[in-house]
């Protein structure tokens, strides 16, 4: 079996693949003080309730974008799981694409991982759209290449930037309004930011398209991403396991080539 680990800024993904079946997913949020073998043991213990065992992985593949998060998690693999890890960005890691960036190495693995997956799902030049910490818009082009993109500041990280310049704007949850219109201040705050962020991708989303001159195929993903798609039609998919898909797919590239 693969363990598949996808660090981000706010939380790691944990999951186990059986073939191309995840048997096994767990999320924990990012502690860069957290050592290989706090998460060991956590980890071992969410696999004996789900009736694995840490023998039964053989393989690991990371992506991170903390890079303080790097060495413990390698060592997470070799001391728990006996295997050393892939890691999306090491020179002896093939992705398979070409990233037609003025500097490669400043990509965030996330973004990569992502553009591999996306374009091995759908077809034709493509805009991944990652609500996440921030919001990426990740380009693609029909060869699977990656092209570069846009990067906003996330959605809840706006609301508290909000709360925190403001003394009297109080901390809000997301969620779509039922009028853009608010008649106090948490319902106005919530349409700003809602209401807001769908403007933001409806114009980043045409600005890009109209940049590669073409029509482009747009995926969403991350946990915000449900609630957006429904408020603008210029998001054609959803796919919420695109980062985890795209880190299998990556495994399978070196594996078979190797």
């Amino acid at each position: 079996m693969l363990l598949a680990i996808d660090c981000g800024n706010t939380n790691i993904v944990f999951a186990v693949f059986d073939g191309d079946e995840v048997k096994g997913e767990w999320r924990a949020s990012t502690n860069v003080e957290r050592t290989p073998d706090e998460l060991g043991v956590w980890l071992c213990q969410l696999l004996t309730i789900e009736n694995m065992n840490r023998s039964d992985v053989t393989d690991a593949i990371i992506s991170s974008v903390v890079p303080s998060m790097q060495f413990n998690l390698k060592t997470l693999c070799r001391k728990y799981f006996n295997c050393n890890p892939l890691m999306v960005g090491d020179d002896d890691v093939k992705l398979g694409i070409k990233i037609l960036l003025d500097r490669p190495e400043e990509v965030g693995a996330d973004r990569l991982v992502n553009a591999i997956a996306a374009h091995d799902k759908y077809p034709g030049p493509l805009i991944v759209i990652d609500f996440g910490t921030a919001t990426t818009f990740d380009v693609v082009d029909r060869d699977g290449n990656y092209c570069g993109g846009a990067i906003a500041p996330g959605i809840n990280l706006s609301l508290e930037a909000l709360h925190m310049a403001a003394a009297k704007l109080p901390r809000v949850a997301i969620g779509k309004p039922r009028q853009v219109i608010g008649r106090a201040t948490v319902p106005a705050m919530r349409s700003g930011i809602y209401w807001g962020y769908v403007g933001l991708i409806e114009g980043l989303v045409s600005r890009i398209q109209e940049e590669m001159g073409e029509k482009m195929t747009v995926v969403a993903t991350g946990g915000l991403a449900p609630i957006f798609m429904e408020a603008t039609p210029c998001i054609q998919h959803l796919a919420s396991d695109l980062t985890l898909r795209g880190l299998l797919e990556i495994f399978h590239r070196n594996t078979e080539a190797a």
